[in-house]
């Protein structure tokens, strides 16, 4: 039995998960050519490179932003960092929107799904958070390009390591 085990020891983010998971073995080439099937590459580029920080070692994934008006973390994807202050930089987008992205791509039938199903668990706790219906909720973080490279890259390599069970221990929040 395969199993996927996250040990959040330090939190998680989308990046570091891309990262571990290059590092467990997906091609990088691979993850790129798939987050293409996507056709929104004009607005973002993707950096991986080997780093070591405080003496852990791995794979570090930039989602860098083309669109100055997109929300630009200044190449510092760390969300703890960042600034809601800024939210009329952010790209609005809803559920359907994010929907309709995963859904008119080339992505694998089994991407897409599991890439809506990633969507819908956020938007629940997005939709319980606000008081808002499920397709009312406006993602601005989300929404953003980078969340959705994050979340739709995290479905991709899941589907690409096939792990039977996929197991986490608690997340530390702060």
């Amino acid at each position: 039995m395969k199993i996927l085990y996250y040990d959040c020891f330090a939190g998680i983010s989308g990046d570091m998960n891309l990262g571990a998971m290059i590092d467990l073995g997906v091609e990088k080439e691979y993850l790129i050519n798939e987050l293409y099937k996507l056709k929104i590459d004009t607005e973002y580029e993707i950096k991986i490179e080997k780093r070591s920080k405080n003496g852990i070692h791995g794979t570090k994934v930039d989602v860098i932003l083309n669109n100055s008006t997109l929300d630009n973390h200044e190449n510092d994807h760390n969300h703890d960092s960042h600034h809601h202050n800024h939210e009329e930089n952010h790209i609005h987008r809803n559920l359907k929107d994010i929907e309709a992205i995963i859904n008119i791509s080339e992505l694998s039938e089994k991407v897409k799904k599991l890439s809506i199903n990633m969507f819908m668990e956020v938007a629940k706790a997005e939709a319980k958070v606000h008081g808002k219906d499920l397709y009312d909720v406006h993602f601005h973080e989300v929404g953003a390009i980078d969340s959705i490279v994050d979340i739709v890259g995290a479905a991709i390599c899941i589907d690409y390591l096939k792990p039977d069970k996929i197991m986490a221990s608690h997340i530390e929040v702060g």
